[in-house]
């Protein structure tokens, strides 16, 4: 029997097609933001930063392969206690609207969250205004850091939890940044973590609540604070705390590129505990020093991960989406 031989340029072709395959890419990227030019105008130009529209970020996505993404509102940035600004919840309005029509410009492919500052008196109008637009319903922003939240204060822990119930009753998923204020040095470990899952969480049972950043900032794995925190809440889904039954934990801009053996192993050990099947894929803003989202995922393949492992996060998409 005569064995057919299969030309050099076809295999190097089907090789190349399963090489691609196996490193699918990510379905949904969990974690993008846009920058309108009142938000560039309130940051300063100091910061680096520039007006991000959303076609400028879809076009990153077409980049890398990502077919979907969430836009997380900035506005809750007007609400921080730093910051002095006239007519804020105007302003949180507009911000909130904008990133909602922006998404609307892609539909089936983008979705907007509000922005909202936990501590505004209008926090909770807002969340029941934003849950009444039908391209802003799906769910908030929160960013502890920016609005101060301190999570070894009762007080602080009262809100926040009224807020997240707040966001339960509306139906709405939310997304919250956990790091205490760096800038101030709040309190940010094991204690706070706990806190947040035992007095917090449990006042969103129905919602899916999103860890951004593996409960860091980025970019990188090298702040002690949240490594304690993220050790803390994986633990707790391990040993199936019954807050964390909709708990969900984004990468965004936590692997790196120049990520340690020792970082990347610590990272993957708290992925495993969590459950690949609750790690969403997040690239953060697409701006300044930060990974782009076809380099990002490059970054976090970079991990000691089974491919196994990496699919199940590609195609990972938050309840959210659905």
């Amino acid at each position: 029997m005569q064995t057919r031989r299969i030309p050099l340029a076809a295999l190097a072709a089907f090789l190349l097609c399963g090489a691609a395959q196996a490193q699918s890419m990510p379905a949904a990227d969990h974690h993008q933001h846009l920058f309108s030019d009142e938000i560039i105008a309130l940051i300063g130009k100091d910061s680096g930063l520039k007006p991000l529209p959303a076609k400028e970020v879809v076009a990153l996505l077409d980049a890398a392969g990502i077919r979907k993404a969430v836009l997380l509102s900035t506005a809750y940035m007007y609400g921080s206690p730093r910051r002095q600004v006239a007519d804020e919840y105007a302003q949180v309005r507009r911000e909130n609207d904008w990133t909602g029509a922006q998404a609307a410009q892609f539909p089936g492919r983008l979705l907007a969250f509000c922005g909202i500052a936990p501590f505004a008196d209008y926090a909770l109008q807002e969340i029941k205004r934003c849950a009444g637009q039908p391209g802003l319903k799906r769910g908030i922003k929160l960013h502890l850091g920016n609005s101060d939240v301190q999570l070894d204060q009762e007080t602080h822990l009262k809100r926040l939890a009224e807020v997240f119930a707040a966001a339960n009753r509306e139906g709405m998923a939310i997304v919250v940044h956990m790091r205490a204020s760096i800038r101030n040095k709040r309190p940010y470990g094991a204690p706070e973590a706990q806190a947040f899952l035992d007095k917090v969480l449990p006042a969103a049972p129905d919602v899916p609540v999103q860890i951004a950043h593996l409960a860091g900032t980025g970019p990188g794995f090298d702040d002690p604070p949240s490594r304690a925190v993220l050790a803390t809440l994986a633990a707790a889904v391990e040993r199936g705390h019954p807050a964390t039954r909709k708990l969900y934990f984004d990468v965004a801009s936590i692997a790196q590129n120049d990520t340690t053996p020792e970082d990347a192993a610590l990272l993957v050990k708290h992925l495993r505990q969590i459950g690949m099947g609750r790690i969403l894929y997040g690239t953060d803003s697409a701006q300044g020093d930060n990974l782009r989202p076809k380099e990002a995922w490059a970054a976090f393949r970079r991990l000691p991960l089974t491919e196994e492992e990496f699919r199940q996060v590609a195609a990972n998409t938050a309840p959210y989406f659905r």
